[in-house]
């Protein structure tokens, strides 16, 4: 699977692990940064290249690409992504895994944004590689929802 990461200062430590992780599991990662510790630097200027490259895909009818974003509590990280035509991403920044799941199950969410202020890494790499395995549904029900979702405000 390709996969499309990006943080800002607050993400880098937990996006670095969970890119090490990835590669290591054979997936395609492509790092949009940042690359390095900046406590000044904004998150869209490294989340919106990750997010447009995952809506890119999509309409291409690609499958096999995700993304997965960093930040100190991935609210703002996932408000930039889901700006984008196409993007779903999920916020999780700990507590229960279902909602990973379910982001995956009944949203397709194509997304993950982490809160790395409120997990260690461990806890990062197994919300991950759960976000990866689990399958979006096909239910007619979910499918249709998704469409309204991705339809622009001038259709």
């Amino acid at each position: 699977m390709q996969i499309h990461i990006a943080s800002d200062h607050a993400g880098l430590i937990v996006k670095e692990h969970v890119q090490k992780v990835l590669e290591s599991l054979g997936h395609e990662v492509i790092d949009h940064g940042a690359n390095e510790y900046d406590k000044s630097d904004d998150y869209p200027d490294f989340i919106r290249p990750a997010a447009q490259a995952v809506r890119e895909a999509y309409f291409s009818g690609k499958t096999d690409v995700r993304g997965i974003i960093f930040g100190g509590s991935g609210q703002g990280e996932a408000m930039v992504a889901n700006r984008v035509p196409g993007v779903r991403a999920a916020v999780w920044y700990g507590g229960d895994m279902r909602i990973i799941l379910l982001s995956r199950e009944h949203n397709d969410a194509n997304v993950l944004s982490l809160g790395a202020r409120f997990m260690d890494k461990a806890v990062a790499e197994e919300a991950v590689k759960m976000w990866l395995d689990i399958p979006f549904s096909n239910d007619e029900r979910h499918m249709r929802r998704i469409k309204k979702i991705d339809k622009t405000n001038d259709e």
